[in-house]
């Protein structure tokens, strides 16, 4: 989350459902008010960046832009809005009240922010930058030492040449400081983008590679968000998940059930979790939602356009 302090105090993403309490802390901590927050951007909607929109919403009547795609989907309760049904990841019901466009400006007051559609992580992704500063917030397009994940089944085949092409675009900027969605600020961006797009290209020939780092980054926020899963419930919790089900079928070929030892040796090996007492564990940093809020887990399947009214 980045929240920008000036006249219209602006928070741009909401983290992770459960954890909008401590948003609403860290606002505060910073010398804003929920109540005073001018608007909420959501860069792209998946939980880790929507997930706090709900709460701030409803019991400040903050208002929410995204890029026009996206919002489409979640204003009609569409089962797919933010991927959440398939990557099972629970969002609770929000509206967007602004639609975004390429182009369209955002004032802070002393700021103008230009909204720039740069799709590939998802298809209404969006970065913003400030032009005197030269400060750009580039979501999960890429971060300073890695790059978003893609999703090639919901987003699409060409995931990656759309990625090259927002790097492009974002090359052509001049950028002193850049903020992605996870991870530090980057004080020297257009080596980071320079790198993302090396790896996105080298992904063009190796198309595994996009796979496999997709199921990666997936697993282990699924691990993170349930705690971890013991060893003996892993393979059925796998097999009733979209994602799994689509990338052992369509990219590695194999039958569900082939996939999920292989996935489980790849999540060892490359150190993105590991066992603790017959429970598989996430080594990422990470503080557990609390069991009562996941045990809700709300799906857009769920979300009742009634909910969508505000204080």
């Amino acid at each position: 989350m980045i929240l920008i302090k000036d006249q219209l105090p602006i928070l741009i993403d909401t983290g992770f459902g459960s954890d909008v309490k401590d948003t609403e802390l860290l606002i505060k901590e910073k010398g804003v008010s929920p109540e005073e927050l001018h608007l909420i951007v959501n860069t792209h909607y998946h939980s880790d960046h929507v997930g706090g929109n709900y709460q701030l919403q409803k019991n400040y009547g903050v208002k929410i832009a995204a890029h026009k795609w996206e919002a489409d989907l979640i204003n009609s309760c569409d089962t797919e809005a933010c991927g959440s049904e398939w990557l099972d990841q629970p969002v609770e019901p929000y509206r967007v009240d602004l639609r975004l466009l390429d182009n369209d400006e955002i004032n802070t007051g002393r700021r103008t922010f230009n909204v720039l559609h740069t799709p590939g992580h998802t298809l209404g992704h969006i970065s913003l930058y400030e032009p005197e500063e030269e400060i750009l917030i580039c979501g999960d397009l890429f971060h300073k030492n890695d790059i978003g994940w893609l999703n090639i089944f919901r987003e699409g085949v060409s995931s990656i040449q759309q990625s090259l092409e927002s790097l492009d675009r974002l090359s052509m900027l001049r950028i002193q400081q850049a903020y992605s969605g996870h991870g530090p600020q980057m004080e020297n961006p257009l080596a980071a983008i320079d790198a993302a797009r090396k790896r996105f290209e080298k992904w063009l020939s190796m198309p595994d590679k996009v796979s496999w780092h997709a199921c990666k980054r997936i697993f282990s926020f699924t691990l993170i968000i349930k705690n971890g899963l013991a060893k003996e419930d892993i393979g059925n919790y796998l097999l009733k998940c979209g994602w799994f089900q689509d990338f052992a079928r369509y990219s590695f070929q194999l039958q569900p059930e082939e996939f999920i030892q292989i996935l489980l040796d790849e999540m060892i090996r490359s150190g993105a979790a590991s066992w603790h007492n017959n429970y598989l564990i996430a080594n990422a940093p990470y503080q557990a939602p609390q069991e009562k809020w996941m045990n809700k887990n709300i799906k857009p399947k769920d979300w009742n356009p009634i909910t969508f009214s505000h204080k």
